[in-house]
């Protein structure tokens, strides 16, 4: 049976996918048909319901789950690995400025706007277009992610806030940045065979750490070796293995949050493949 598979093109991402598309595990049958792109990208079709299976990011799910659930591997969340604001001067007027966003449905939006409600004027942009933006002052502040968290300081770029931390600080869990979902329309039986294949995939890159390396650099070419290391670090460990009570209890907060903004009315109770 082939699915439509989406991922994103960063050294998480390939790390764990490889083994299950590369037919290095036994994948129950399963064959994939690929499609790697940004995530706000992944985000805006999962919205259109385009792939079967496909990462997406916690603020995306927050309204899909009557269309998807999540699977128990695959997640990337974790503490000490949220997005920064940061910005080319040590302080900045967020309430008048501009301030970049790697997309209206990144996680990294919807802790921005929990931390700094007022706001007013965001610019969604590539996440790796922000630095630049930044120093040729066509934007007053940025929301970075990914290996970006590495590098902004080689360019003077100075931090005004860790997201993330604040995240931690006022909610005592750790950051639900993005999952892994599969079709809800697809049986339960589909659905959990998918999340075995998974977590196969996942527990093979953690067994064989160097074999995905020629995929993670196909795909991040221009990326220092020690940042994709540092980048994989970060985002890959036992939550991706298995959500656990923990994670599950740090997702069910964050959509909570997003109903307290007002960004979300309600959502689905079983968004977790049992």
């Amino acid at each position: 049976m082939k699915l439509s598979l989406g991922f994103s093109t960063c050294p998480n991402d390939t790390f764990i996918f490889d083994a299950m598309i590369h037919h290095k595990i036994d994948t129950e049958g399963l064959t994939f048909d690929v499609h790697m792109a940004d995530v706000e990208e992944l985000n805006d079709l999962a919205f259109s319901k385009k792939l079967d299976i496909t990462k997406l990011s916690y603020h995306a799910f927050c309204y899909l789950t009557s269309d998807y659930r999540l699977m128990k591997a695959g997640s990337a969340l974790g503490r000490g690995n949220g997005p920064l604001l940061i910005a080319k001067k040590e302080k900045v007027d967020l309430s008048n400025g501009i301030v970049a966003i790697p997309g209206k449905y990144t996680t990294a939006n919807l802790l921005l706007t929990v931390a700094y409600p007022e706001i007013k004027q965001k610019k969604e942009m590539l996440f790796s277009d922000i630095e630049n933006s930044l120093l040729e002052e066509k934007i007053d502040a940025g929301t970075i992610i990914h290996e970006n968290r590495f590098t902004y300081h080689q360019h003077g770029l100075h931090k005004i806030a860790d997201l993330g931390e604040m995240w931690e600080s006022r909610s005592g869990h750790p950051i639900p940045l993005g999952g892994i979902v599969t079709r809800r329309d697809f049986s339960l039986e589909l659905q959990q065979k998918i999340d075995r294949v998974m977590a196969r995939s996942i527990q093979y890159a953690f067994d064989h750490p160097e074999e995905p390396m020629s995929f993670i650099q196909e795909h991040a070419q221009e990326m220092d070796a020690e940042v994709m290391k540092k980048h994989i670090e970060l985002y890959v460990n036992h939550f991706t293995k298995n959500l656990g009570n923990e994670g599950v209890e740090a997702i069910k907060f964050l959509f909570k949050e997003a109903q307290r903004v007002g960004l979300i009315d309600n959502y689905a109770s079983d968004f977790l493949i049992p």
